[in-house]
């Protein structure tokens, strides 16, 4: 879950390298919008996308992809990106921050989400914000988007109504309420162990607590520096996020605050799991000695006196175990074995050892 991605040592700064594994091609969409109207179409190359760009209007530009390096150069060049920020978008192990230019932000996040097939996905955002138009970059098609965009389809609320920075906002807003599903989903699994645990402990427990603890892991390596992203945002003063936008923003910061108590509770939680994981087995592990020991502390003096009477004698010396040669020998040592045992038994039982 933690991936790093890293240029040779020596490489010149804003060098743009492909990711790796990304498709050649990249795909860009543009949804155009203002109070009345809007736009929403495909294009295979920047310079068609160009032409339709206009900024009395909000432009969402989105690029699923990151192998066009060429492209990447299009967009820094028109929108006047400084490479070393393009370059932060093709490293895709970026830790979750802002960065402040001359006319626009620069964000990364990180979106946490299950896909269509139920799969957990984790995937780099790198968001642009300028005046009139917001840029977002993807590592693959398929993101938690599909909500915003059904608002600007339909027109409520605020989202045709506002300005790039409520765009932005609304963006962000999602990849944290995408966050809340998967920690429900957690807290389900934990649940599950905790049950697990408490009933009979066993690999599969353990590994699935491992699992919850490193999801939990990343997610805090997450969530944290997001809640710096959202407190600078409120406090901007550039004028790129407006007043109202602000207030939203403040809702963003507290569902942020949230998800980082939810994470802290569970990190104790599966801690405690742990060592309730540790106890249960060492509770085993004494249950098990105990009947063991139990057994072997009855069988002792059954061994020995079967020992001593199973030896060879002679019984024609009277001081030679006379009981060998009596009628009801064999039944006095059944009795005496059994008595020996009951003896036994009860003062464990009055001990309070069994």
């Amino acid at each position: 879950m933690i991936r790093i991605n890293y240029q040779p040592a020596g490489t010149p700064p804003a060098t743009l390298i492909p990711r790796e594994g990304s498709k050649p091609r990249a795909e860009i969409r543009l949804i155009q919008y203002d109070a009345d109207t809007i736009f929403e179409g495909g294009f295979t190359t920047f310079r068609e996308l160009a032409t339709r760009l206009d900024p009395a209007k909000v432009n969402w530009i989105n690029i699923d992809g990151l192998g066009d390096v060429g492209l990447l150069r299009e967009i820094a060049e028109h929108f006047k990106v400084h490479p070393l920020a393009i370059e932060d978008v093709l490293n895709t192990a970026q830790r979750p921050k802002i960065e402040y230019f001359a006319d626009h932000f620069f964000i990364v996040s990180e979106m946490v989400y299950f896909d269509d097939g139920g799969r957990l996905t984790f995937e780099q955002l790198s968001l642009f914000l300028g005046h009139h138009f917001v840029l977002t970059f993807q590592e693959e098609c398929g993101d938690a988007f599909d909500p915003v965009r059904a608002r600007l389809r339909g027109g409520r609320g605020y989202a045709r109504k506002m300005g790039a920075d409520y765009l932005a906002y609304a963006l962000l807003d999602a990849t944290v309420d995408q966050v809340f599903p998967v920690l429900e989903s957690v807290g389900n699994s934990i649940e599950t162990v905790e049950e697990e645990l408490l009933d009979k402990p066993s690999k599969s427990s353990l590994k699935k607590l491992y699992e919850a603890k490193r999801l939990l892991l990343f997610l805090r390596r997450a969530s944290w520096p997001q809640r710096e992203i959202f407190n600078s945002l409120i406090r901007d003063d550039t004028g790129l996020i407006g007043k109202e936008t602000q207030i939203f923003l403040r809702d963003c910061y507290d569902h942020t605050v949230q998800i980082i108590d939810i994470i802290e509770s569970y990190r104790d939680l599966t801690a405690g799991l742990m060592d309730l994981y540790l106890s249960s087995l060492g509770f085993r592990t004494n249950e098990i000695m105990r009947v063991l020991t139990i057994v072997s502390v009855l069988f002792i003096p059954l061994t020995f006196i079967a020992g001593v009477y199973g030896m060879n004698f002679d019984r024609s010396q009277p001081l030679n175990m006379p009981e060998l040669g009596w009628p009801f020998g064999y039944l006095f040592f059944w009795a005496f074995i059994l008595s020996t045992v009951t003896a036994m038994l009860l003062f464990f039982r009055r001990k309070k050892w069994i």
